[in-house]
């Protein structure tokens, strides 16, 4: 049937939540009334289950082509929308690197195939592709990203007249992973000459300082507000970063915008001790003091948009020294969850996590119709149960390196069903067998 009647939801949508029923036909939502019957529809009933618009992730890293060890676009987008995520942008650091037009397109052919929620790529930007990077479309992709610090894929770009001609050329959102290098650099130095390689976990974040990240952040801050450029900075890690961004104007009128992440949120350097490099990000987790800020700026809207940046390792990799750890974890199949526990905590409104999860980044990246629950809109739905128990285990992981570093947490609430273009694509633990994702359109 290409009609679903969706009974009894309650719909949490642009700061409100209320009782309705929808009709889905096609890609689209047809109709969203609280009493609506269509004799030729399928009907789900959500006995008042709460209905969210998809989450969409502006930061993944999905690890195709060429590390498909740790995942690949159809196993990360798998558990992505057994999450709730419907839409994902993945960014450039695969190997072969995404910093030409022609690996562009390799990628969306890859996605086309293989993606089980809706998708595009960050163009990467490096320190000798300007001339590629000006024939890119601004409606080819979600945007350019940069590597102002070194991360994997040792995609840094530190060339300061390539910056100013990058910044000063692309009407596109440019994103940033902001760290100063030369800071990292010389922590890591004295360290090293203290430990070698067998670096005690803690020290990850002295080492990633808080310093290296504002260093950084005010830097392409100071460079966007120079030439006009559009600027989103990814996961904010710091409180005294969050004191560069505003909440005195609209997002729609933003040129300077932020993003934290789940594990800035939900972690500080106190787990450590536990979770050891499992917990190995860049930027690193840090204090709970900075947590808390950046809670308070998230809540205030100076921070924008919450997102994942999963980006998933095998368990050998995570297991080795310090120094040849590789950061970064997966997140996407809980990152919805964990935002749902800090609601029942009375840390966050559910109004507000569909704002910075649903809508924002739907604003920010100007996105054709998605991250709203609107008439006529693309029919991206999450059915979520509250009131139940949900163990995070071994057994009921989806990422491809089979673990998480929400192990052993046990959530309030469960996804129990996702709606990709109006298709059932995921239905209490069962997955479709047809895909109907679609590439990212854009109103630019």
């Amino acid at each position: 049937m290409s009609k679903i009647l969706i009974k009894n939801a309650t719909l949490v949508n642009e700061n409100k939540m209320m009782g309705t029923d929808l009709l889905l036909d096609g890609d689209f939502i047809a109709r969203i009334d609280p009493d609506i019957s269509d004799r030729h529809a399928m009907v789900i009933d959500l006995n008042g289950d709460l209905l969210l618009p998809g989450i969409i992730d502006d930061q993944v890293h999905f690890r195709e082509p060429g590390l498909t060890h740790k995942g690949n676009i159809a196993s990360e987008s798998r558990a992505a929308i057994a999450g709730g995520i419907t839409t994902f942008m993945e960014q450039p650091n695969t190997n072969p690197q995404t910093t030409t037009l022609k690996k562009l397109e390799e990628k969306f052919a890859m996605a086309k195939q293989n993606s089980f929620a809706n998708y595009s790529f960050l163009f990467g930007g490096t320190n000798d592709n300007l001339e590629e990077l000006k024939r890119l479309d601004r409606n080819a992709c979600s945007g350019v990203k940069l590597f102002l610090g070194s991360s994997t894929g040792n995609m840094l770009v530190d060339d300061e007249e390539v910056l100013e001609k990058i910044f000063s050329n692309t009407e596109m959102v440019i994103s940033a992973h902001c760290e100063d290098e030369g800071t990292i650099r010389a922590n890591m130095e004295r360290y090293q000459a203290e430990y070698g390689d067998d670096i005690p976990i803690k020290y990850h974040p002295i080492i990633r300082s808080s310093e290296a990240c504002y260093l950084s952040s005010s830097k392409a801050i100071a460079l966007a507000q120079r030439t006009g450029a559009r600027l989103h900075v990814f996961h904010v890690s710091t409180g005294v970063e969050t004191d560069l961004f505003t909440n005195s104007i609209p997002l729609e009128e933003k040129k300077i915008t932020s993003e934290v992440c789940i594990h800035h949120l939900w972690f500080a350097d106190g787990d450590y001790d536990e979770k050891g490099t499992l917990i190995k990000w860049n930027p690193a987790v840090k204090t709970a003091s900075d947590r808390e800020k950046l809670w308070e700026a998230l809540l205030d809207d100076r921070i924008d948009v919450v997102a994942t940046d999963h980006a998933p390792h095998t368990l050998e990799e995570k297991n080795n020294p310090y120094t040849k750890a590789p950061s970064g974890g997966p997140l996407v199949q809980h990152a919805l969850l964990a935002m749902l526990e800090k609601e029942a905590e009375g840390k966050i409104g559910l109004e507000k996590i569909v704002e910075k999860m649903c809508h924002n980044p739907a604003k920010l990246f100007d996105l054709d119709r998605r991250g709203f629950v609107r008439e006529g809109y693309y029919a991206d739905l999450v059915q979520v149960q509250r009131n139940c128990q949900n163990e995070v285990k071994k057994s009921n992981i989806l990422y491809k390196c089979g673990w998480s570093p929400f192990e052993g947490v046990t959530f309030g609430s469960q996804v129990v069903r996702t709606f990709i273009n109006g298709h059932l694509a995921y239905d209490q633990g069962n997955f479709s067998q047809e895909r109907k994702a679609m590439r990212l359109t854009f109103n630019r």
